[in-house]
């Protein structure tokens, strides 16, 4: 059975705001088609704001989700993961191992088999290749948004992120190009580069230096009380990105609707397939719950601003493979958010937080 300690982790997790998210994402999602078809002219000009296409105005939404996490993260993070390496191990040989290749598969099974009497052989190919792009681009920043929101151990998560954005640099390109069947590739290092010193350095380094202050002041009691103040702004942060995504996407929306569900379809099945692989093979392994989570989720979630800027500059703004990167952002938030919800219904399933990994701190009794 759980220890008393991991059910009260469940209490902690989610207030009474958070139980409902999925109830306030719905009508975000609503909310931003419907801002879309009406003031189109105000989500073209936010969209123009950006660098190395990267949004600005949804790269301060990311952290004002990301920073409350940021603030529990310990200095000497790499040192401990070393320690217990198995929860890193599980997500590298996912993210590299398992997911492009059963994203490719998929996507040739669903455009030359299921749907080859509905898309021309030329768009089925587009599409293929967009999906293929968001399966090479496994998440960044994204992922510290559902590992807090499953209590998740921020120095692992920082961790598996920071090493996963290294291998990145390396891996994307050369799997990019085998799957894709293109020799001359070029990754935008722009968009890749500036997306993890927005998403990653800039929110790591602010929580760094509010934590430390606030250690001098009160310890980790006032981390911990100044990171709960936080958690309802983190929300927001998130219920407003959703409101932008579909507020940018409305009218591709409302005219292709056929397309994005026929995209959505294969996109979906390996989302909740490489969870349940990342997830069943933690909990094999008797992965903490506070590592096991945010394992399943870093390769569930995708890399989208890489993906759609590889995707517009091989393909072309108004490609099917634009097309296609472009819906698995329209689904990444959903389908990520019931997966947090199914996570923390069943944390149960594992052995308690992996406080032995964290200075300092007693490790509680693990389930037995």
């Amino acid at each position: 059975m759980a220890t008393s300690s991991t059910g009260a982790r469940a209490d902690s997790g989610l207030g009474s705001f958070e139980r409902f998210l999925t109830i306030w994402v719905t009508l975000a999602i609503v909310v931003g088609v419907g801002l879309g078809l009406i003031v189109p002219g105000v989500f073209e000009q936010i969209a123009d704001l950006e660098v190395a296409q990267v949004n600005l105005v949804v790269a301060v939404l990311i952290w004002l989700m990301v920073y409350p996490m940021m603030l529990k993260v310990e200095p000497d993070c790499l040192s401990d993961v070393r320690r217990r390496p198995t929860g890193l191990i599980l997500t590298l040989s996912i993210n590299w191992l398992v997911k492009p290749f059963t994203m490719a598969a998929l996507a040739y099974f669903f455009f030359r088999y299921v749907y080859s009497n509905f898309v021309p052989a030329g768009e089925a190919d587009e599409y293929i290749a967009g999906m293929i792009l968001l399966g090479v681009a496994p998440c960044t920043a994204m992922v510290f948004v559902w590992s807090q929101l499953t209590n998740g151990n921020p120095n692992y998560t920082l961790a598996q992120v920071s090493i996963n954005d290294l291998i990145l640099v390396f891996a994307f390109a050369p799997i990019a190009g085998l799957l894709l069947g293109v020799t001359d590739l070029t990754v935008p290092w722009a968009t890749l580069i500036a997306s993890v010193v927005i998403f990653v350095v800039v929110p790591l380094g602010a929580g760094l230096v509010t934590r430390s202050s606030l250690i001098r002041s009160g310890g980790n009691d006032a981390v911990d009380a100044f990171a709960g103040r936080l958690k309802a702004t983190s929300v927001i942060g998130l219920l407003l990105t959703v409101v932008l995504l579909f507020g940018f996407q409305a009218q591709t929306i409302i005219d292709q609707p056929a397309r994005v569900l026929m995209i959505a379809i294969p996109l979906l099945i390996q989302s909740y397939g490489i969870f349940a692989i990342g997830y069943g093979s933690a909990r094999a392994l008797r992965l903490p719950f506070d590592v096991a989570a945010p394992a399943a989720m870093i390769g569930t979630s995708n890399f989208f601003e890489l993906a759609v800027a590889v995707a517009i500059s091989l393909y072309g703004l108004g490609s099917g493979a634009a097309l296609a990167t472009v819906v698995g952002v329209l689904i990444e938030v959903p389908v990520m958010l019931s997966l947090v919800s199914f996570a923390n219904r069943t944390q149960g399933w594992f052995p308690g937080s992996s406080d032995a990994a964290r200075p300092g701190v007693t490790p509680t009794t693990a389930s037995r």
